[in-house]
């Protein structure tokens, strides 16, 4: 009876010091308990702190730090192009672990989890609905929603003292526009004023998936925790898989071809054998890393304009000064506002990903920073990058003159600044994220006032479950008070052209 208590507890002994003192990792700085077992990891993952968290040991520990057993965390532009970027021609890639990128057995490979091959096949049938020629042809379609959201939002203004959350309008948008480019129909959410079932599970989904992907290292306890899961959950999680495959056949029976983000892998499924599960999964990814990821975005940009009055009142004057219609805000124009181009500062105080993706180094090691790293995962945290005093001046602050030439920031580490990442994996709907974010903001400014409420500025102190900004939170807009977004149809403080 004893030995049954004993042998475990002296095995988990024995492992805690391997781990600490002869682990091939054990001359890399970090807290102790991180590099005794990956407990220490997952709670701060869990708990939706782990970002923040990894600042602070980078400030400790320096530019390298032990994060986990058998992971380190880095912060400079080397190790990012190192880890991430375009290897030497027959060097083998920093693969991506299949514990967090496919944390539940079944999971069918998408973009984002497929191996360097099945990658390359994907990327280039979906870059064609992300190009140039493609993103000008989808502009008709995603100004449609945009003019629908602007219709709301003077709806719900009309007749004052209606307290409107604009995170929700942000994503009823986004949402709405990524479902009609990846499945040929919207979901309805503006139309409706109200989150889709599919879109809800979604952001039900966050912090259970935080949790699996943790655990993903442990699998005998993450496949008993998932055999507790209610049964609801598992109905849900069906019902979306049902409601993907019913748009993505409805899209698919239409034979037409149409300036969507799956056009390219429809024509060549049956020539490449791809089958209706693929579709579905790759399909399910561009819903998601299009539309929350943008939402969060412009939600992160209005809160800090709100925040910085100086720049509120520039960008303001600067899209009511440039159009004198609202008609002439498009996806070309809203490229000749300066300023506004420099709010793209938002993205470093708020990155959409600020956990680190991990990578694992190739079997038999590399090197990271000229430095030889064996076999272990690597991860690059951007919002610990972002907010480095090494890296940035003033790093909590938001200075859009920060890429806009200001010498005040000469000094800035500018090649840390990688919101869409680099190398074969960079983000293809970078352009896309990067249009409707100007476009909407554009059109928001030339529209409305806004103003925040005292009550509301602590709203960027969130947690982290692989994304920000997926809490309800309160983001308002409102008519002639100061609830903490307003707006104005009367007098206008801003000058218009």
């Amino acid at each position: 009876m004893a030995l049954t208590v004993i042998l475990p507890i002296l095995y988990l002994l024995g492992w805690f010091i391997f781990n600490v003192w002869f682990h091939p990792l054990r001359h890399f700085p970090g807290p102790l308990y991180l590099k005794a077992t990956r407990l220490g990891f997952i709670y701060h993952q869990i708990k939706g702190t782990l970002p923040f968290d990894v600042l602070e040991w980078h400030k400790t520990y320096g530019d390298v730090v032990r994060i986990a057993p058998d992971e380190l965390s880095f912060i400079t532009p080397p190790a990012l192009q190192d880890i991430q970027g375009h290897r030497a021609k027959g060097a083998p890639d920093f693969e991506k672990p299949e514990a967090f990128y496919r944390p539940v057995d079944g999971m069918e490979i998408d973009i984002i989890s497929a191996g360097r091959e099945e990658h390359s096949i994907l990327r280039r049938l979906l870059s064609h609905g992300f190009s140039d020629k493609s993103l000008r042809d989808q502009q008709p379609i995603i100004m449609s929603y945009i003019d629908l959201l602007m219709q709301r939002l003077h709806e719900n203004c009309a007749g004052g003292n209606k307290a409107l959350n604009i995170m929700s309008w942000y994503n009823f948008a986004t949402f709405d526009i990524i479902g009609d480019l990846a499945f040929g129909e919207s979901f309805g959410c503006l139309t409706n004023s109200d989150y889709h079932p599919w879109v809800s599970l979604i952001f039900r989904m966050a912090r259970a998936g935080a949790m699996i992907q943790g655990l993903g290292h442990y699998p005998m306890v993450k496949n008993f925790l998932l055999s507790l899961v209610p049964k609801s959950m598992g109905e849900e999680r069906d019902h979306h898989l049902e409601l993907t495959r019913d748009k993505l056949m409805r899209r698919m029976k239409r034979h037409e071809d149409r300036p969507d983000l799956i056009e390219g892998m429809l024509k060549k499924k049956d020539e490449l054998g791809i089958t209706m599960d693929q579709l579905q999964a790759n399909s399910s990814i561009l819903i998601i890393g299009g539309s929350e990821t943008t939402a969060t975005l412009l939600s992160g940009v209005t809160y800090f304009l709100l925040t910085n009055p100086q720049a509120l009142l520039k960008v303001t004057q600067e899209v009511r000064e440039r159009f004198k219609s609202e008609g002439g805000i498009n996806f070309a124009t809203v490229n000749d506002l300066s300023y506004m181009l420099g709010c793209h500062e938002a993205l470093r105080l708020y990155p959409p990903v600020p956990a680190g993706l991990p990578r694992v180094t190739p079997r038999g090691g590399a090197e990271v920073c000229g430095q030889y790293i064996p076999d272990s995962g690597k991860s690059v945290h951007q919002w610990a990058v972002h907010h480095h005093e090494k890296l940035f001046k003033d790093p909590f602050e938001f200075h859009p003159e920060r890429f806009m030439g200001d010498e005040r920031y000469t000094q800035d580490v500018r090649e840390a600044f990688q919101p869409f990442h680099l190398g074969p994996r960079n983000c293809l709907g970078r352009n896309l994220a990067y249009v409707e974010m100007r476009t909407i903001l554009a059109r928001l400014l030339f529209n409305f006032d806004i103003q925040i409420a005292d009550d509301s500025r602590d709203w960027i102190k969130q947690k982290v479950f692989i994304l920000l900004g997926e809490t309800a939170v309160e983001c308002l807009l409102d008519t002639g008070i100061q609830v903490m977004i307003y707006c104005s149809f009367g007098q206008q403080p801003f000058p218009r052209a």
